[in-house]
Parts: C-alpha cells; structure tokens; sequence
C-alpha cells in the first residue's frame, strides 16, 4: 500500500511526522509537549482574566477572548495526535479521519483570518471614530461578527472538503507531514488535482488575501488619524493598542499564505512541514504574549486580580 500506485482505493495514510530525527524524539516529544501545554495555559488565563476583569469588557477584549478559544481549538486540532504518534509503531491515520483533521484545522485557520480582520475594523473605529465607537461595535454586532466568521470559516473549508472528497487516492499512503494537510494530500491523489488546487488557491485569496486587505485599508486610516496626534504620549497609547495586531497578523498571514499560495509539489512539503510548524503550534502559543507583554490594561488587571485573591486570602486566613 505504501508503494507504487495501484488501482486498490486506500483506506488509511501513515503520517511521518517527525522519524527523521530518530535520536531526537524524546527532546522533539518535549518541546512540543511544552509549547502545547503553554498554549493552552496562557489562553486560558486571558480569557478567564478578561472575563474576571469588568475594566476588559470591551469589543476589543472579546475579541481577543474569542481568538484565545481558537487558537487552542486550533491548535488541538493538530497538537494532541501529533504528541501521541511520537511513540507509536504504526503512525496511521483513516481516511476519513485525515479528511476531517484537514476539515476542522481548515476550519478554525479561515475563521481565524476573518477574526484577525474584525480585530482591525476594530481598531479603525476606536482610533478613528472614538466619539461613534460604541455605536460602531456594539455588543449585537460583536457578536454576530465572530459568529459570520465562524460560519464562514466552515464554509470555506467544507467546499475543499467537498472537492477533497471526489479525489481517488491509491497508493502510495505516505503522507511527509505531521498532520493531514492540503498539500501534501493533493500529491498522493491519483486523480486529477486541478480543480481542487484552484479552489485552494481562490480560498487562499479570498480569505488570505482579502482579510489582508481589509486589515490594510484599516491601518492606512488609522496610521493617518495617529499622525494627527499632536501629543507624544497619546501617539505612543495609540500605536501600542495596534503594534501587538499587527505582530500576531504579520506571523499569521506570512506563514499561511507561504504554503497554501504556491502550487502543491513534491520538492516544496519539506519546507511546507517546517513553515506549518510555525502556524500550527508557535503562533498560537505567541498571541497571548504579543497581546500582553505590552499591553498596560492588561497588565493593570492582571494586578487587580493579584490585589482581589491576595484579599481573599488574607480574609479567610482571618475567619481561621
């Protein structure tokens, strides 16, 4: 099954992983397992202190909250099984489980370019029309944004299922990855890819793409309005409510578009494998970092909180 193509319909794909650093796979097992548990930590904590905190509940804070729930979606998506395989024999995944791995990791990747745009019309509204602010983004409508995205983002992802899903694959099964990604299935398809690399590649723009330029025309009125700041102080305020955005949006697009925009060939996986790395498991592990370490309002709760459990402390060592 793992040689030559044939006419026998495969029903499982042996996902390599990481075997090419055999001597490395307690160290490799560790990294990732720590960068994993660190994702999930620290997201959890911005989300728990954004809903702790009534000084962070704001359209901006909700939306950071809901980019920290997907991102450890996300990354749960490919992080546990990827852990798991490391130390098995036989690193097989069936067919319809790779095609849904590929569909909810697609998924929340889409959803979450529509949000990182939401997050920069955000921003345009509070810079740029800070008297309209609340009128702009209210609770109604920050809600129904991160809902369309989600819908969206399944949309878009189950059209390549869709397409995915009328491809023949017949041997070889190897798949040189440590998931089930688009690329590296369209090369073991023994159909004609065609169709469906254009779908990527329409996908890639329209989301990709298109997210890019909505977060560019936001930043382009919102760098304008900043130049008008007469003062330093309100200049500095204003460009470090963005700089963080913009990090996170920078990583996120550069590493995605890198894979998903050129064409699926043999001598490009290896490289896609170590750019994948990076947006499926480091950059979710970064954004909350990005949003915090210099955020003041962030690091003024995360004091508050500090002062609120020290006082409870202190209280109940007093009735005891």
């Amino acid at each position: 099954m793992a040689g030559g193509r044939n006419s026998t319909a495969i029903t499982k794909f042996i996902l390599l992983g990481f075997s090419e650093f055999p001597k490395l796979t307690i160290v490799v097992f560790s990294v990732f397992l720590g960068i994993y548990l660190m994702t999930v930590s620290w997201n959890m904590g911005l989300i728990t202190l954004i809903r702790m905190d009534s000084h962070l509940h704001t359209p901006m804070y909700f939306f950071l909250s809901n980019l920290s729930l997907l991102d450890i979606c996300y990354v749960s998506t490919v992080a546990p099984r990827m852990l798991l395989d490391f130390f098995k024999k036989h690193k097989s995944i069936s067919f319809m489980g790779c095609t849904m791995q590929y569909f909810f990791f697609s998924s929340l990747g889409l959803t979450e370019c529509c949000l990182l745009a939401a997050m920069a019309y955000d921003r345009y509204a509070a810079i740029c029309n800070p008297l309209l602010y609340t009128a702009f983004m209210s609770p109604t409508l920050c809600v129904q944004t991160v809902v369309g995205a989600y819908i969206t983002g399944i949309f878009g992802s189950l059209i390549q299922l869709c397409a995915l899903l009328r491809l023949d694959f017949c041997g070889p099964n190897v798949i040189n990855h440590f998931f089930c990604d688009l690329p590296q299935l369209l090369v073991l398809s023994c159909s004609d890819t065609f169709f469906l690399q254009v779908i990527k590649f329409v996908i890639a723009v329209v989301f990709g793409v298109a997210s890019l330029l909505i977060i560019m025309i936001s930043y382009g009125y919102i760098i304008a309005t900043i130049l008008k700041i007469s003062s330093i102080e309100g200049r500095s305020k204003a460009f470090n409510t963005c700089a963080s955005h913009l990090t996170a949006v920078t990583l996120f697009f550069g590493s995605g578009l890198f894979v998903y925009m050129h064409p699926s060939i043999d001598n490009s996986l290896s490289y896609d494998k170590m750019t994948s790395v990076f947006y499926t498991v480091v950059i979710p592990m970064l954004n909350p970092l990005i949003y915090s370490l210099r955020n003041k309002e962030i690091k003024d709760a995360l004091k508050r909180c500090k002062k609120r459990m020290f006082s409870h402390c202190h209280s109940y060592l007093k009735i005891w």
